[in-house]
């Protein structure tokens, strides 16, 4: 159990978090939500220990372990992966290093005996000997083969990284489980294997996640900040914000019944408050009056951009035809051979781990590279916007965002450029912000505004939720599913594919598959594919 007692925490005059009283138990998955900027992360680090709250404490179970998940990519390059995931239980492993030291003794003193038995003791009791194998289990189960868990964390890209702190985290069943968003630069199959993980979990939980599906299916409660209070939802995410609107809306029918029976009183006592024989019943009803109270409804902190792609021109049938593309990228053949034909009704999501050659496909088809064998072709109706997932480049300038803006607009006026950023919550003084300091989630919205004003019948989007919070995700989701043009994109966001696609396009070493479906009915039928190999499997292993 760990437990949050009249925490505050201000920082300057603002309170991010104000007499906060919340408890986490054990056996229970809470996902922590709010607007950006509410203190997700800041509260994470507050029940961890990082960060002091200014008053308040932060209370744990005697003798319970905490784990968080850490975000420093090169903290551990000096150590092997296998080391690096058994670290997660700092204690298991200051143990075994000091019996590595103590056992390569060459004069080896019955003090160091003493000491060796003591630590072989308490290495028992933390299931040592089953740590490598424990560790090795979780970097499988997370993408990370066998033959890189003693090679050095350096030699490991930023998305092997990643899964190794998660499998740090994970390590050695830890009481309290604090995960801040754990499924970025994750692959779908990782996502699935951590969605498992954390349903089989017997301990507490703590995440935050932008992933609206991960938090349905792994949380049995939500913690949802909002004006420096924590209010606490039995259910998943979609409990929560079914209960936090049916909420409002008794509470607004609440008032709207007081409000009238209010006016009914006013009107009684205004009319009757002079008549000598209804004096009493009028002075009856003034008390009632001053005894109603209209509950008290604060809106949201919450804020959702207006995100609508409007084409300036139908699509025509003929959309895209690609025919035998290949690309070649540091002696690795990432498209090798590729074909297929998109049509006027598709909205189509790239799935799969092989996100590297989903990325150099869209850059072919956007223009920015060029194929070393075969072809594409656009149709003559089409016109496309293209979402990259590295927007460095497009923001290394030093123009303010109005400026960046209105190369892509038709209509060359200021007012009609700043309404699209007053739409993606850039009010006032933001618009003229400089484009190289924004943040990494201004600069998807700005991303954004420049394809809703460019007009353009074709959307290709590379991991465009990602830097996004969850108001920007559900405004994003909810334009694309109405986006009357074609759409080819990727996503790590389970229910975006889900509500947004009707064509599965996975490009595999073994070529592409292509199949007119929903997401999750292509991964039903992937998982029986792979459920029948590994029967297959087994069934040559027993003959």
């Amino acid at each position: 159990m760990i437990q949050a007692s009249n925490v505050t925490l201000r920082l300057g005059k603002k309170a991010l978090f104000e007499d906060v009283n919340i408890k986490f138990t054990e056996g229970n998955c809470y996902g922590l939500i709010g607007a950006n900027g509410a203190g997700k992360s800041t509260f994470l680090k507050i029940l961890s220990g990082e960060l002091e709250p200014t008053n308040g404490d932060i209370i744990i179970t005697p003798g319970q372990r905490l784990s968080f998940l850490k975000q420093d990519h090169f903290k551990y390059d000096d150590f092997i992966v296998l080391d690096t995931v058994i670290m997660g239980n700092q204690r298991l492993y200051d143990i075994m290093k000091e019996k590595d030291i103590i056992y390569a003794k060459e004069d080896f003193t019955e003090e160091d005996g003493i000491r060796a038995s003591e630590l072989e003791g308490e290495f028992a009791t933390l299931n040592g000997w089953e740590a490598e194998a424990d560790a090795a289990t979780l970097l499988n189960g997370l993408g990370i083969e066998s033959d890189i868990h003693y090679t050095k964390m350096s030699d490991l890209t930023g998305s092997q990284k990643v899964k190794v702190l998660l499998a740090q985290a994970l390590f050695g069943n830890p009481d309290i489980l604090l995960l801040d968003e754990p499924t970025n630069h994750l692959d779908l199959d990782a996502i699935r294997w951590l969605e498992e993980f954390l349903i089989n979990f017997d301990n507490t939980v703590i995440v935050v996640s932008h992933d609206r599906y991960f938090l349905n299916k792994v949380c049995t409660h939500i913690a949802d900040i909002d004006y420096a209070k924590i209010q606490l939802y039995s259910g998943n995410y979609d409990f929560w914000y079914e209960s936090s609107q049916l909420m409002i809306k008794q509470m607004k029918e609440a008032n709207k019944k007081k409000e009238e029976k209010m006016k009914e009183l006013q009107e009684f006592i205004q009319r009757f408050s002079a008549n000598a024989s209804k004096s009493k019943q009028a002075t009856s009803r003034k008390k009632a009056l001053e005894k109603i109270e209209l509950d008290d409804i604060r809106p949201s902190s919450r804020k959702y951009p207006y995100i609508d792609f409007r084409p300036t021109r139908e699509i025509g049938n003929e959309v895209l035809t690609v025919t035998n593309l290949s690309k070649t990228i540091d002696g690795v053949k990432v498209l090798d051979n590729l074909s297929f034909i998109i049509g006027h009704d598709d909205k189509a999501a790239f799935v799969g781990s092989n996100t590297f050659a989903t990325t150099t496909l869209f850059r072919i088809l956007s223009g920015e590279l060029e194929p070393d064998e075969g072809e594409y072709k656009w149709g003559i109706t089409t016109s496309q916007a293209y979402f990259p997932k590295d927007n460095t480049k497009d923001f290394s300038g030093d123009e303010i965002i109005v400026d960046w803006l209105m190369p892509f607009s038709a209509e060359k006026d200021v007012t009609y450029v700043r309404g699209f950023l007053g739409r993606m919550l850039f009010a006032g003084e933001d618009g003229v912000k400089k484009v190289n300091v924004l943040s990494g989630g201004e600069k998807v919205r700005v991303m954004l505004s420049k394809m809703m004003i460019m007009g353009s019948n074709v959307l290709i989007m590379d991991e465009p939720t990602n830097h996004l919070d969850m108001e920007s995700i559900t405004a994003l989701n909810n334009a694309l599913i109405k986006f009357p043009g074609v759409v080819l994109f990727t996503s790590q966001d389970h229910q975006f594919i889900q509500t947004i696609a009707n064509r599965i396009m996975e490009l595999t070493p073994g070529g592409l598959i292509d199949k007119i479906t929903t997401y999750d009915e292509y991964l039903e039928s992937d998982e029986l594919a792979r459920k029948r190999q590994v029967l297959s499997f087994q069934a040559e292993e027993d003959n």
